[in-house]
């Protein structure tokens, strides 16, 4: 069973209020949130079997590695995961929570119910032994609605943290300390600043998927606002930004053109050479990632990379 704090109708009154604010900005921008449809959560999976991608099989052999340190250091009774996606990097905490012997049950978060009941039923039947509690809530706005029994470890993985703006970023992570009673912990995984061809490619990948999953933003609004993008005039673009050290990914128009977005009843132009911003991925440092953990209130106590330092996993706590 689900506890559902998101519905369809959220969900649609959501994207309507992003698409609508963000095509009217300058520069026009998109929240990387609506690359995940079906199809675009299939094309993530895709790009991180990717060789050029780095950052998932990293973080993976860090949870592989340290799980049972991570377990004997929290003791947690509870795993909450915001974010939770396919599960697979789930499983190496949850053995390592249960090889230690506190763990009772996993509270999965994500904002699609049907993706979520398939995983977490999945890990249910792997795990007899704990109760699985699935939640359908955005992280961001729900926060304080998420279960609070037992002694949570509060996993948010997959670098995520660096998609959000400092100052949203700031934001969040006040509130996740606000939320934390002193026993609790938060594991967060993150990219690792590196050499700028390495991290360019990470994000434009010689077989196009990445392309492809940059562009699916433009099919999502096509379909649920009627729209008429046509994705094959709008080409990929990532860069990198020296000064705030993240990636930007862009779609860049081709052509001149004006774009209609039927169920807003709005007419957009783009002109030729034009480019939408439609993710960052801030890329950290460990002293950076200290400093902000700091300013919310919270405690960089352990952290982990792997052999070749390009990404960490720490483990925060109240001071």
């Amino acid at each position: 069973m689900l506890d559902q704090y998101l519905t369809d109708d959220d969900l649609d009154k959501a994207l309507r209020h992003d698409v609508l604010d963000g095509l009217s900005s300058t520069p026009k921008s998109l929240p990387p949130k609506w690359f995940y449809d079906r199809r675009g959560s299939a094309l993530f999976e895709d790009i991180t079997r990717l060789a050029e991608y780095y950052p998932t099989r990293r973080e993976r052999a860090i949870l592989a590695e340290r799980a049972d340190d991570i377990a004997s250091l929290c003791g947690a009774t509870t795993l909450l995961e915001l974010g939770a996606g396919s599960g697979e990097k789930t499983r190496l905490l949850l053995h390592g929570l249960q090889r230690f012997g506190t763990l009772e049950r996993y509270v999965p978060v994500d904002v699609s119910g049907e993706f979520l009941a398939q995983t977490s039923g999945e890990i249910a039947r792997d795990h007899p032994d704990i109760a699985v509690r699935p939640v359908v809530a955005d992280y961001e706005r729900h926060l304080h609605l998420l279960p609070t029994v037992g002694r949570r470890l509060i996993a948010f993985l997959g670098g995520t943290i660096g998609n959000m703006p400092p100052r949203d970023r700031c934001q969040f992570l006040s509130q996740l300390a606000a939320a934390m009673e002193p026993d609790e912990t938060l594991l967060l995984g993150a990219d690792l600043v590196k050499e700028v061809p390495r991290l360019l490619a990470a994000y434009d990948d010689a077989r196009g998927v990445t392309a492809e999953f940059n562009r699916n933003v433009l099919r999502v609004i096509n379909h649920h606002l009627d729209g008429d993008f046509r994705p094959d005039t709008f080409e990929h673009v990532a860069v990198w930004d020296a000064d705030r050290e993240w990636i930007e990914m862009r779609l860049r128009s081709t052509i001149d053109q004006t774009v209609h977005i039927g169920a807003l009843d709005m007419a957009v132009d783009f002109a030729s050479g034009e480019e939408m911003r439609t993710e960052i991925s801030a890329k950290f440092r460990v002293h950076r990632l200290r400093a902000e953990l700091a300013d919310a209130g919270l405690r960089l106590y352990r952290w982990w990379t792997d052999p070749a330092g390009d990404f960490v996993v720490c483990l925060a706590r109240l001071p």
